[in-house]
């Protein structure tokens, strides 16, 4: 016999909703001024030229331009835009 009542739906219903995290706009890509470039977890890419970070470690544009990535200091990455008239 069971011992435990066949219970299913109120014990399952756990996971979380996906969080959609990643690089929304990737190298080369042309961007505009308030645009999300990253959504991450913790500074895993950092700001560069003409980026701005949200209170959740989102770079977003500040400029209209194109987005660079580029590896840092100690293998850091780092985003920058390169305004319109410079590129």
């Amino acid at each position: 016999m069971a011992h435990k009542k066949g219970v299913g739906s109120s014990k399952n219903g756990r996971e979380s909703e996906s969080k959609r995290l990643g690089i929304k706009i990737f190298g080369g890509q042309k961007c505009v001024a308030g645009n999300i470039i990253v959504r991450q977890r913790g500074s895993k890419h950092n700001p560069g030229r003409n980026v701005g970070m949200g209170k959740d470690d989102t770079l977003y544009a500040l400029v209209d331009g194109t987005v660079e990535f580029r590896k840092g200091r100690r293998d850091k990455s780092t985003v920058s835009v390169i305004p319109e008239a410079e590129a």
